[in-house]
């Protein structure tokens, strides 16, 4: 499921993403600088991913390493994407780790700790950390 999850954001299929959650997923992201910071069931994830797919970044997962947590529903994997700004041609390195629960072949939650202050950073909103690069 996470394999299928990073491939679809790879591959910008943001239209096949949200039938990766279950109908109650709750997707929770701790580091976002702004809401929302929790979305509560597959259409709101739907919405978020429509909202990416309007936008300018193109993400590749890069250094993927998923770690055996023993519970079989978990996955935490760590990774970076490469990203690029098509509107610009800035392109950017951010570190991420995801927690998921997997249930019955769906995603009934997540944990996203991506660094979105080094996305907005690429996309010229804020002031990064170092880990954003051009």
């Amino acid at each position: 499921m996470f394999e299928s999850l990073l491939h679809g954001i790879s591959d910008r299929k943001w239209d096949d993403l949200a039938d990766l959650y279950a109908e109650d997923a709750v997707v929770e992201m701790p580091f976002a600088p702004s809401p929302p910071a929790r979305l509560e069931g597959r259409e709101a994830i739907r919405a978020h991913f429509a909202a990416a797919a309007s936008g300018p970044l193109t993400l590749q997962a890069n250094n993927v390493v998923v770690h055996d947590t023993g519970d079989p529903e978990v996955v935490i994997a760590e990774f970076d994407y490469d990203g690029q700004v098509s509107t610009t041609g800035r392109s950017f390195r951010v570190s991420n780790i995801q927690l998921l629960r997997v249930r019955n072949g769906q995603i009934v939650s997540s944990r996203d700790y991506h660094d979105h202050l080094a996305i907005a950073a690429a996309l010229g909103q804020s002031q990064g950390p170092r880990s954003s690069r051009t």
